[in-house]
């Protein structure tokens, strides 16, 4: 006899599944056959900085929007049509789109946005405003 229950672990991922809090993130899209890149948001003193892996991809490939508050970056690369010769056996290279979405804050200088794409890392720089770069303390008179 034993004391440790043995159970299907598949019966198990599909019933922790079904509740499974964040039906939409990177693990269910990468069910899904959806590729979304990894992102790191940086917040330094004077700046955001969005990195965004999406190598094998050339800078005309993306589009960035601001729609008010919301940051919009789109990639979408076309399949490149091979000609006959060489024969593929297997040819697993893929070219797909994806769409990820940032709200921003208020503190955001939108009108100094810049973008760059350099070795496969696209980086969008998001300066603050000067006033909220000041130290977060004051001193208030009292009147």
């Amino acid at each position: 006899m034993s004391l440790v229950k043995q159970t299907n672990p598949w019966l198990k991922t599909a019933f922790e599944d079904l509740f499974q809090e964040d039906r939409f993130s990177s693990s269910a899209a990468k069910s899904l056959g959806v590729q979304i890149p990894a992102v790191n948001i940086i917040d330094d003193e004077n700046q955001f900085e969005i990195e965004l892996a999406a190598p094998g991809k050339v800078k005309e490939d993306f589009k960035i929007e601001l729609k008010q508050d919301l940051l919009v970056i789109e990639s979408e690369t076309k399949t490149i049509e091979k000609p006959e010769k060489p024969k593929y056996s297997r040819r697993e290279f893929n070219y797909s789109q994806f769409k990820r979405s940032f709200t921003l804050p208020d503190s955001i200088d939108v009108g100094k946005i810049k973008a760059k794409y350099e070795q496969g890392i696209l980086r969008v720089i998001l300066p603050k405003k000067e006033e909220s770069t000041i130290s977060g303390k004051r001193l208030i008179e009292v009147a």
